[in-house]
């Protein structure tokens, strides 16, 4: 007799695991099916999805590791530290990365475990309708669930023409397998994975090429935010960026990857040891059986869901980067609690307009809200302030001052918008502004807020001040 379930996720990323593992919390018989094996060494199937497994975290690992080897190279003599012959043991660096991918994905088996959720390994698919509930068939075999949760992620966009075959042409997961520093590292894409990869081998030795089809760099941020990173990326820092390129050609040899394209500038080639294409992620709705029960999938190949992530069919629900929105897994994350709660009868919800974005670059990359030339396009009256790191005490401490923070508020009610920050820990302040645009704080807030000495923190404070133009240290 099949198993009966109140609700089954399909997918165990990010936004199916926490959806799993929130429905269970709330009392309802929880199953969670995965298929996909990722690097496991027996071949299994592994919960953490892209996130866990060949995405977020592993890529974190690499960059921390390659900012380390770039700082005792460069940062740490300014401490009076003298390290001299330090070199980089790239096999070493990636067993720490795979080492705590298998810690985390070890941890979700744990939670499962505590949460009675069933781990039901295999992919899942949709077999029929059957009294009121949706017969899934997982793997080999059949279950029955009242609710579905579908799950299941994104996979890297391929470009036509260019064949991955995570040697010499690698994808975002082949990026993280790079067994020794390439002389010449090319890159496809200058958004968040390609900026990432990029600086990671540029910090640990490659020359380093990103080709970028759009004309402006880092278009989704604030203007200012974008125009510091170019500042740092291709001055400070040496990465080469163009812009506004097209890829014509890519060939490999015994001597590597030859890209040919066209920019501004003509007809261009580009000669690298190894080539990433980090062109983002595309919706995997593969092998669901979609079509056969009538779930509607739109043209970008994404599930068709509504402000709650229900699909057009009854107790079907979509989450994460399977459906609408931005490709982030704390979105999905957010989604997965959402839907769970819903089921539960509780009132789930989630604040699309407070998502924070980061890019893990060095210096990081963080952002929350409406960017200034979004709310200029839309005629909605603000007012900013923007702090430079250079004037924070901690941060002049660690020697770390590039960048800024900048909030901007409605310029009649003082809400905040938005917050846009460049510099050291970006991701860890952007929360602040998160916690309060989720409820409905204004910059007045923050700047009565009293925020500890020293501390980066105080950045949000005096930017907050400085949107009535009234910082105390800048």
């Amino acid at each position: 007799m099949a198993q009966e379930f109140d609700v089954l996720v399909v997918g165990g990323g990010p936004a199916g695991y926490v959806a799993a593992i929130r429905a269970a919390q709330l009392g309802l018989k929880s199953a969670c099916c995965e298929s996909a094996p990722y690097a496991d060494p027996k071949g299994e199937p592994r919960l953490g999805g892209t996130c866990l497994n060949v995405g977020c975290v592993p890529s974190k690992a690499l960059l921390h590791s390659s900012e380390l080897f770039d700082s005792a190279n460069h940062s740490f003599i300014m401490h009076g530290i003298k390290a001299e012959g330090v070199a980089i043991d790239v096999p070493t660096m990636i067993r720490r990365k795979d080492n705590i991918v298998t810690q985390l994905v070890t941890g979700i088996k744990g939670l499962f475990k505590k949460y009675k959720v069933s781990f039901l390994p295999g992919h899942g698919s949709f077999v029929a309708d059957v009294n009121g509930a949706w017969k899934m068939k997982v793997g080999e075999e059949e279950v029955i669930a009242k609710h579905v949760i579908i799950a299941t992620g994104s996979k890297a966009r391929h470009l036509p023409g260019i064949p991955v075959d995570n040697k010499l042409i690698v994808d975002n997961e082949g990026a993280l397998q790079i067994d020794a520093v390439p002389k010449r590292l090319g890159v496809i894409g200058a958004g968040v994975i390609g900026l990432e990869m990029g600086s990671v081998w540029k910090r640990l030795g490659s020359e380093v090429t990103v080709l970028e089809a759009v004309p402006d760099f880092l278009a989704a941020a604030d203007a200012a935010v974008a125009k510091e990173a170019w500042k740092v990326f291709t001055n400070k820092q040496g990465l080469n960026i163009h812009l506004g390129v097209q890829i014509k050609s890519v060939s490999t040899s015994a001597d590597g990857v030859l890209v040919k394209y066209e920019n501004d500038a003509g007809e261009q080639e580009l000669a690298c040891d190894k080539l990433v294409v980090a062109v983002g992620r595309v919706p995997n709705t593969d092998g669901l059986n979609a079509a056969a029960v009538g779930l509607q999938i739109d043209e970008r190949g994404r599930i068709v869901v509504d402000e709650h992530c229900s699909a057009n069919l009854r107790n079907v629900w979509g989450v994460g980067d399977v459906v609408r929105g931005p490709m982030l897994a704390h979105k999905g994350m957010e989604e997965g609690v959402m839907v769970a709660e819903i089921i539960a009868g509780q009132k789930g919800h989630v604040n699309y307009d407070a998502i924070p974005w980061v890019i893990y670059t060095h210096p990081e990359i963080a952002w929350v809200g409406k960017t200034e030339q979004e709310l200029k396009a839309a005629g909605i009256p603000y007012k900013d302030g923007k702090v430079p790191f250079l004037a924070n005490g901690r941060a002049l401490g660690q020697g770390d001052t590039t960048g800024f923070v900048k909030v901007i508020a409605h310029a009649e009610t003082d809400q905040i918008l938005g917050a846009h920050i460049i510099g050291t820990n970006a991701s860890e302040l952007i929360a602040e502004a998160v916690v309060a645009m989720e409820f409905g704080a204004s910059a007045e807030d923050i700047a009565r807020s009293c925020h500890a000495h020293p501390t980066l923190s105080e950045l949000m404070h005096e930017a907050a001040l400085a949107v009535d133009k009234r910082s105390l240290h800048f």
